[in-house]
């Protein structure tokens, strides 16, 4: 008999089903997918040695879990992923609140059911993706919202007096009896409802306005923090902290490669833009900014620069790219440097600054971290720029600067065709050689990229001069272009 089958409790004793706890259920499927070495965590990359290996030992450990980390870590997708360990279906009486296991009922209204139809009790079948329930900690949070009150309008239609348990209205946590129960940004939940969840994580049972109501509730609690909350807007309180099984420190990515899979997995894009094709090079630049933001002086580090500014960086990128053939008319595009201009609006909107950036002003800081970006990413490919350097140092640039030295220069529009920009930067013939010379596997296209990318490179080691235009970017010699503002 297929299990969705049974609808009595007289079945679901022949069947010889056997119920457990939440925190046995998510133990033995664990190990059940430990054993066939499947990851029980889709989706979630950077954290295979780090935070995937605690996360498991704290699942065999039937712990309550913190997990605790800068924004945009993935702790809640970390939670979320934890229905995946659930039984794809549990039993329930039929019509309880609180989904009573019928094998073990814990409300009134359940044990009143079974005394009176017993083995022809209908049951229900509760799917594991009904078992996640979610609260974002807020100042207005209550005690009623989270574990209950006296509901005053259901005594008087039931004309039951208050001290009868059938008045009281159950709040959001004993509704997820047999279920994950996630708290978000946990050190914003005021202090005194911090401490109405004590007895629930230890004993495991509720209390409401005094009322002496035995409710063994069974949950997955899961809390998330930012370290940056215990300071700047409260802190989660010692006996709380001290009854959460284990806390688990969550982290960044520590790698490039990890990051744009992130990036690549989490930025959801029209079909249409796939007619942007975008160079493996860009992808690198756009993580690259994280990680300098990471690193900057002007960026509030204690803050955390969330992994949605590359996903939503990468979005504007495409769309940047998209909308420039769109105006041309033109069926497909790739990429390139200056449509990273782009993305500005997706970093100032994406980091906290110090008192240093505030002053220097969020466009600039944005584009002082692409820049940065950009040194890093020149150094993979190419020759290194210094700022002080011997003469046999700037022997790899030395022709493509004296290209600019005797008065040439380069104006790349941001509107522009792709064949006005290719033919702009083709008549860089130094350039066309010593990108060919130092990339050998970049196919035709993305050599544009590299160009572009050695003309900032050297505007960014004062090399040469980038004057910004209202729509594009004009690349000169320094001397030409102090002698021009004389």
């Amino acid at each position: 008999m297929k299990i969705k089958n049974i609808k009595t409790l007289g079945e679901l004793k022949a069947a010889g089903y056997q119920s457990q706890h939440i925190k046995d259920e998510l133990r033995s499927n664990l190990i059940q997918k430990i054993k066939n070495k499947e990851n029980a965590f889709e989706g979630i990359h950077g954290f295979e040695n780090t935070v995937i290996p605690e996360l498991e030992r704290a699942i065999l450990s039937r712990h309550n879990i913190n997990l605790l980390g800068l924004r945009g870590q993935a702790k809640t997708r970390i939670a979320r992923n934890l229905i995946h360990l659930l039984d794809e279906y549990i039993p329930v009486v039929e019509g309880s609140e609180i989904n009573d296991d019928p094998l073990q009922p814990i409300s009134r209204f359940a044990k009143e059911q079974i005394e009176k139809h017993g083995d022809k009790t209908p049951i229900a079948w509760l799917h594991r993706s009904d078992r996640f329930f979610e609260k974002l900690a807020t100042p207005d949070v209550s005690v009623a919202d989270l574990i209950g009150d006296i509901d005053p309008i259901k005594a008087a239609n039931l004309k039951l007096n208050y001290t009868d348990e059938r008045v009281i209205h159950f709040g959001m946590i004993p509704r997820a009896h047999r279920c994950i129960f996630v708290i978000n940004e946990l050190p914003d939940l005021q202090a005194r409802i911090q401490v109405a969840l004590f007895n629930i994580l230890q004993e495991g049972d509720i209390q409401i306005r005094g009322f002496k109501l035995r409710l063994p509730l069974d949950l997955q609690f899961v809390f998330t923090a930012n370290p940056e909350d215990y300071t700047n807007r409260g802190s989660i309180v010692t006996p709380l902290k001290d009854r959460i099984g284990s806390q688990i420190l969550t982290h960044y990515p520590k790698e490039i490669e990890i990051a744009k899979t992130i990036t690549q997995q989490e930025a959801k894009l029209d079909t249409a833009q796939q007619m942007v094709s975008v160079p493996e090079i860009a992808k690198d630049l756009l993580e690259q900014i994280s990680f300098e933001a990471r690193e900057s002086e002007y960026v509030d580090a204690k803050s955390g620069v969330s992994a949605r500014l590359s996903i939503t960086a990468y979005q504007n990128l495409i769309s940047t790219a998209e909308r420039r053939a769109l105006a041309n008319g033109e069926k497909s595009t790739q990429v390139r440097l200056s449509d990273f201009v782009g993305i500005i609006p997706s970093i100032t909107g994406k980091v906290e600054l110090l008192y240093e950036g505030e002053q220097a002003g969020a466009d600039h800081v944005a584009f002082q971290l692409l820049e940065d970006a950009i040194k890093k990413q020149h150094e993979n490919y190419f020759p290194p720029l210094k700022k002080l350097e011997k003469e046999s140092d700037k022997a790899p640039y030395k022709e493509l600067l004296e290209w600019f030295y005797e008065g040439n220069q380069v104006e790349l529009f941001d509107h522009v065709s792709d064949d006005e920009y290719k033919s702009e930067l083709l008549q860089i013939e130094p350039l066309v050689a010593f990108v060919k010379k130092h990339v050998k596997d970049a196919n035709e296209d993305e050599t544009y990229f590299y160009m572009e990318l050695v003309l900032w490179a050297l505007t960014a080691h004062q090399k040469l001069s980038k004057h910004r235009f209202t729509d594009g970017n004009q690349f000169r010699d320094l001397l030409g272009n102090y002698l021009n503002n004389l």
